[in-house]
């Protein structure tokens, strides 16, 4: 699996991915549109042939099986897009592009990072806490299809100026 920077020529397969797993998906052209922000920073885990059952549309050999966004808003990380295919779930995709993407941001001087999630999502919710990130604060019925909360969640920078989180593994971010 590689974890790298969205291009153009993936957003067909991560607007397929939204598609599967939101209610409210983004389009192709919301993709492209935001590519082209000079402040957002999209990622795509992508799994090798030998490692996929399905050949990518594109034949390139590699298909795209996650997706994450970043956006950097006045210097605090606004996560987006967090999406796993679900034959990939629970393999570790979610948590190489979380590291990749909070590394990424700390490299770009971000200082805090804030993500939404449904509060029924409990696996998300569990790898978010593992990353440092806490709950502090509620969106009532926030999302649609199903009707459901929000949880607005922060990692924020700590008080010796790092934003570390250790985990049981030795595995730091």
């Amino acid at each position: 699996m590689l974890i790298r920077r969205m291009e153009e020529r993936d957003v067909r397969q991560a607007a397929a991915l939204e598609a599967a797993h939101f209610s409210d998906p983004w389009t192709e052209n919301a993709f492209l549109e935001t590519l082209r922000l000079d402040y957002a920073y999209y990622y795509v885990a992508e799994a090798e042939m030998a490692e996929q059952s399905v050949p990518s549309e594109e034949g390139r050999g590699c298909r795209v099986i996650g997706i994450c966004g970043l956006r950097d808003i006045a210097g605090e990380g606004e996560i987006t897009n967090v999406s796993v295919d679900i034959r990939y779930r629970r393999k570790g995709v979610a948590a190489a592009m979380l590291k990749r993407v909070l590394e990424d941001g700390v490299k770009l001087g971000i200082e805090a990072f804030t993500l939404e999630v449904r509060r029924g999502n409990l696996p998300a919710v569990r790898l978010y806490e593992k990353f440092g990130f806490a709950q502090e604060g509620v969106r009532r019925d926030f999302y649609e299809n199903p009707r459901e909360d929000a949880l607005i969640m922060w990692k924020r920078q700590e008080s010796d100026g790092t934003i570390t989180t250790v985990f049981a593994n030795g595995v730091h971010v």
